[in-house]
């Protein structure tokens, strides 16, 4: 390591060195508290919940909370909530006239991004699932579409519904990897420029399958098959700043 290195790896704890330093000769009492809880030991239940591990907290997540617990305004939600999260900056940044949502389930997420549309003071939601007979998310800016994603007729419904608007695109669908290759084929070209297609749940194709998280050809080797054939669309690592996300290599951006 050279000179410049070294100094610059030393800095952060000199810098804290210092501080600590300074502050045992100013106030030599608050100093002794704060060195009282360097020694303390962390609560017992935090440190087993904190330790736990990005993995294992990620299947906590998805067994314990995703399907019972996570909810938007009442209604429940199958997300991420940090991803959700992105969600908003994207509807904030890009403005779209028109988001459609590929599987609704209850309709939590649905009416989530009705309600950021609300806050941005424009456009609506296209729900698109093979059956809404669950489906608790109404709200007046959401249209539903019921009906296999890839059948004529679903396709059609969904091209009237977005003709002419700026669209951005969420796939919750059927997650093998064919349904979703085939979807991301016939969905894209709803994408504006600047816009996303963004695919969930890729998070699952990076786990051993049969280990309570891995599957065999899910969505993220969709999208990697996706980029190859479609150039107009890279991965936006930028939205996965949370580092935990259900969808790595998920957030598409359309360049051109």
């Amino acid at each position: 390591m050279n000179k410049n290195r070294m100094l610059a790896a030393s800095a952060p704890n000199s810098s804290r060195l210092a501080r600590n330093l300074r502050l045992l000769k100013e106030n030599p009492r608050l100093f002794l508290q704060r060195l009282t809880t360097w020694f303390k030991p962390m609560r017992k239940v935090y440190r087993q919940r904190w330790n736990s591990g990005m993995r294992r907290w990620l299947r906590w997540y998805i067994t314990q909370l995703q399907t019972s617990k996570v909810s938007w305004m009442g209604v429940k939600a199958q997300k991420m909530v940090l991803d959700c999260w992105v969600y908003q900056q994207i509807i904030h940044d890009t403005r779209p006239e028109v988001i459609i949502e590929i599987g609704n389930a209850e309709g939590g997420s649905t009416k989530f991004l009705a309600n950021m549309l609300d806050i941005v003071g424009n456009g609506q939601v296209i729900a698109v699932d093979i059956d809404h007979s669950s489906f608790k998310g109404q709200h007046p800016r959401t249209s539903l579409v019921t009906g296999d994603s890839l059948s004529p007729e679903t396709l059609a419904r969904v091209g009237d519904l977005t003709h002419g608007r700026k669209g951005l695109v969420i796939h919750d669908g059927d997650h093998s990897r064919e349904h979703v290759l085939a979807d991301l084929r016939a969905y894209s070209n709803f994408v504006a420029v600047g816009s996303y297609l963004i695919v969930e749940d890729t998070v699952h194709d990076l786990f051993r399958a049969g280990d309570g998280l891995g599957r065999v050809n899910g969505p993220l080797s969709a999208v990697e098959q996706f980029l190859k054939e479609d150039k107009r669309f890279r991965v936006d690592s930028e939205c996965e700043f949370f580092l935990m996300t259900y969808n790595p290599c998920g957030y598409l951006k359309r360049l051109a």
